[in-house]
């Protein structure tokens, strides 16, 4: 590892062994004794075992051969060497961050997607591991090849393994300064259809319920559907909201999902095709920045079966999530949407992230994302948050 003085090469460094205080710094050492430049440095600790790689411009004349073999034999680990192209790195490829999630991931499943990132052109640079909690989940780094096709073929991969989810988003800054999140309630936010809850107990729910599946399905019109159902309530007793709001279940993960994002700095909001009266409840239990959905009108203690004012139907989710996007000030580029059914296709559409939880398969294949696990929680790995993240978060909070 010596050349002409005058001159120097390159070398790549790597360092491997159990991990310990004072190697990574005693290795700088020893290299700037030596006055070579580092051009590159990678490091990563995998149970205990370290992987360090650096890229080092060494200066003619300066042999480290003893001194990085010496510097092994003290710190227990071993080191390698080789002498590689001194060429200035060349700009990277444009990036994806492919997140893989499910109820277990085996090597089959990571093997299924490493292969499909292959038959694109891409190339794994980076893997790391979000969560084992309460669903697996890791995160690779891709460059090269077609966003588009990979995002296409890793959905194909999805529909003939079912075992996994992936989500594909580009690289960059607007993945990681996402700061809006606005989220779909019935069958999303909550395990429930609200206005079958409503219905149940009015006594109507087999005609309410069937009007439901039919929006939710896409083959109605969701302000027709709703309509129609709203009607059915007519003469119930308004009483019955309190009931609902009592009644409602969480999707498990919601409490951690928005008390994490919020202590992340981001906004959120609620936008509902279903009724004020219930989602209000919801928006002050979670602490939820904006929350928009239909109001039943109520005359005499009693539901007439009409809706106060416009209703928040398809459009008006999209627009509800421009507004309120316009109100924080956050770009369209940096907002999350989260829904189920079709009546969330134009509000996931406008999103920079668009995100379909538990969905039909139109649904899925319309958005940018898809978790098909029952955590709501799991959407904070599509962002990046791992899952020590959020425990060492709720650890400081205590």
């Amino acid at each position: 590892m010596a050349d002409e003085p005058g001159n120097s090469e390159s070398v790549l460094v790597q360092v491997t062994g159990r991990d310990h205080p004072g190697i990574t710094s005693g290795l700088l050492r020893v290299l700037d004794a030596a006055g070579a430049e580092v051009e590159d440095i990678e490091q990563v600790v995998v149970r205990g075992r370290l992987s360090l790689s650096l890229a080092v411009s060494v200066p003619g004349g300066r042999d480290l051969l003893k001194e990085l073999l010496l510097f092994g034999w003290e710190s227990e680990v071993a080191v390698d060497f080789e002498v590689v192209e001194g060429a200035s790195p060349q700009p990277k490829p444009d990036g994806h961050v492919v997140t893989i999630l499910g109820e277990h991931l085996g090597p089959g499943d990571i093997g299924v997607v490493a292969d499909t990132v292959t038959s694109v052109a891409g190339n794994i640079e980076r893997i790391v591991r979000l969560s084992r909690f309460p669903v697996w989940s890791y995160e690779l780094l891709v460059r090269g090849g077609d966003g588009d096709g990979l995002r296409s073929a890793l959905l194909m991969a999805c529909s003939n393994h079912p075992t996994f989810e992936v989500a594909v988003a580009r690289e960059g800054l607007a993945r990681r300064s996402q700061r809006l999140v606005v989220i779909d309630v019935d069958s999303t936010l909550i395990t429930d259809e609200v206005v079958d809850l409503v219905a149940d107990a009015a006594g109507v729910g087999d005609a309410v319920s069937e009007l439901t599946d039919k929006a939710m399905a896409g083959e109605m019109d969701f302000k027709e559907s709703l309509t129609r159902r709203v009607s059915l309530l007519a003469g119930a007793d308004a009483g019955l909201l309190d009931e609902v709001a009592d009644k409602v279940c969480l999707t498990p993960g919601a409490r951690t999902f928005f008390r994490t994002l919020h202590r992340l700095g981001y906004s959120t909001a609620v936008v509902s095709g279903g009724f004020s009266q219930v989602v209000d409840r919801l928006q002050e239990r979670l602490g939820i920045g904006h929350a928009h959905a239909n109001e039943l009108e109520v005359v005499n203690g009693r539901l007439t079966g009409r809706i106060v004012g416009e209703v928040v139907d398809r459009k008006g989710k999209a627009d509800l999530l421009r507004q309120i996007a316009q109100r924080e000030g956050v770009p369209l580029e940096q907002v999350v949407a989260v829904g189920d059914g079709a009546n969330d296709l134009d509000m996931l559409d406008a999103a920079g992230l668009g995100v379909a939880f538990n969905a039909r398969p139109v649904i899925r294949a319309a958005a940018d994302a898809s978790v098909n696990v029952p955590y709501l929680d799991a959407i904070l790995f599509l962002l990046g948050v791992s899952r020590e993240e959020i425990e060492e978060a709720d650890r400081l909070d205590d």
